[in-house]
């Protein structure tokens, strides 16, 4: 049998693993550490001892003794997982720009940056994760997927005191840190700069709609709608999913969209995705841009960018991948602190067409 101040190590060692003590609030101390395993305070000494010399625990002049960061606990693999939704293209210019920029970070510190795709599903993401937990990365960079799916693989990561944070949208129900572009004063600039132009029937077109880009973005758009005085119609205003319809459903929406009595005068797309497909669905139902109807689009264009669009929102897609590589190290680095959201700038493209006609 070990000696019993192993024995209360290895205790303690297994509850701190657990989760069980906050890194943010001070550890046991010796007197409760006697009391609560009926020892002396030679032996709660020496398993408190071993435990800050082993790296577990770390002592603060003049605060205590708490629990140490889970990455001075353990040898740095030098490994960072990024595991990202989209790499099959639908992102175009803001992915790689992402990217390119949580890259160059890793480089300058010394990281590898290992890509995994969860090519929009669940259960891809959550091996992703898994995964990464398993091969022991310092930390994980997550674009994740819409919905709220697989809840017990993020507490799994906040057990293990994993470092997360979330490029581009968060989600709601999970308590990490995360870094995006403000995409409600994206949508309320955007449908501002719309109605200053003149429009005052708009009608949105989404791809994803269970992701806080989303909701973010409609919530502004409704906003800007309420501030002009404008109604708000369901039927233009809807987080209505074009992308994910074959080409049948697409010419219908938008052929009941455009022939109501009062049809929208600009289609406000999601991104350059969604945006391409309604260029090339205007097309087979004969009309033309921006002659019949006119075209904004709430992030980078991509290569419709000659397109003459009404509005465009620009990204800082860069930015957020600095950003969130940068928190990212913080923490495997740092002390531990509480979760954060970092909210960065957008700004609006050059319009590229007339008020409405």
């Amino acid at each position: 049998m070990a000696p019993l101040y192993q024995q209360i190590k290895q205790a303690l060692r297994d509850e701190i693993d657990a989760g069980r003590f906050d890194p943010a609030e001070p550890f046991v101390t010796q007197r409760e550490v006697c009391e609560r395993f009926g020892v002396s305070s030679i032996t709660a000494v020496r398993a408190l001892n071993d435990l800050v010399a082993e790296g577990v625990l770390v002592r603060r002049r003049g605060v205590g003794t708490f629990v140490a960061p889970v990455r001075r606990r353990a040898a740095r693999s030098g490994a960072i997982a990024c595991i990202v939704n989209g790499l099959h293209g639908l992102r175009g210019a803001h992915l790689t720009n992402i990217l390119a920029a949580a890259e160059d970070v890793c480089a300058g510190a010394g990281y590898q940056l290992v890509l995994q795709n969860s090519a929009d599903s669940t259960e891809r993401e959550e091996g992703a994760v898994r995964r990464a937990l398993q091969y022991g990365v310092d930390g994980i960079l997550l674009y994740p997927v819409q919905g709220r799916a697989h809840p017990e693989v993020f507490a799994e990561v906040r057990r293990r005191r994993v470092p997360l944070v979330m490029i581009d949208r968060y989600r709601p129900d999970v308590p990490t840190d995360a870094v995006v572009a403000d995409n409600t004063d994206l949508g309320l600039q955007l449908t501002a700069q719309l109605i200053a132009a003149g429009h005052e029937r708009i009608a949105t077109l989404w791809g994803e709609t269970e992701c806080t880009s989303v909701t973010d973005r409609q919530a502004g758009h409704l906003q800007a709608l309420r501030a002009a005085g404008l109604p708000i119609r369901p039927d233009l205003t809807a987080l209505r999913p074009y992308e994910p319809l074959d080409e049948k459903g697409r010419l219908a929406l938008l052929a009941g969209l455009l022939g109501t009595p009062e049809p929208p005068t600009v289609l406000l797309c999601a991104n350059g995705y969604v945006l391409a497909m309604v260029a090339h669905d205007l097309g087979l139902l004969g009309l033309r841009v921006p002659d019949d109807v006119q075209l904004a689009c709430m992030d980078d264009s991509g290569p419709y960018e000659t397109l003459p669009l009404a509005g465009e929102a620009v990204l800082p897609s860069a930015e957020l991948g600095r950003r969130a590589t940068e928190l990212l190290l913080e923490r495997i680095t740092g002390p531990a602190a509480p979760p954060q959201q970092l909210v960065l700038p957008v700004r609006l493209g050059e319009r590229r067409t007339a008020g409405v006609r």
